[in-house]
């Protein structure tokens, strides 16, 4: 038990579980903007939708660098590339995640919400590997 907590910590697991926790939380901002938005202001579904990925993408980005990927760029020329090549990639996974909610809330007629979080786990998916290989890649 204590190797495989040490290899999820400290080891071979450490940034695929520090993915799934920053991953978690940035789909909780996702998550909690997209029903304040809802709840409160009663704005559009889509609207709401494209507001709470927003937020949670500026979110994303820092956690991600920070804590997963642990990345330090040496000058402003490599900051600015990560930077776009991240919030590229992301509007790509924004893309997918606007047309998944429409589809499945607009056009099939599903839950708003169940909507929201089954295509959270696609994208949650998606970005883990395009952060990994092209954003992050060392």
């Amino acid at each position: 038990m204590y190797k495989l907590l040490n290899d999820i910590f400290y080891g071979k697991y450490r940034e695929i579980s520090r993915y799934i926790i920053v991953g978690g939380c940035t789909t909780l901002v996702n998550l909690i903007t997209f029903t304040l938005m809802r709840g409160l202001f009663n704005i559009n579904v889509n609207i709401s939708n494209i507001i709470s990925i927003i937020i949670s993408i500026l979110f994303a980005y820092i956690t991600n660098k920070i804590f997963v990927f642990e990345s330090h760029c040496l000058t402003i020329k490599e900051l600015l590339s990560e930077l776009f090549k991240f919030f590229g990639a992301r509007l790509l996974t924004m893309v997918i995640e606007v047309g998944g909610v429409f589809l499945l809330y607009d056009i099939i007629g599903q839950n708003e919400f169940v909507a929201k979080v089954e295509i959270q786990v696609i994208v949650l998916i998606a970005n883990y590997i395009i952060s990994k290989f092209f954003v992050f890649s060392k």
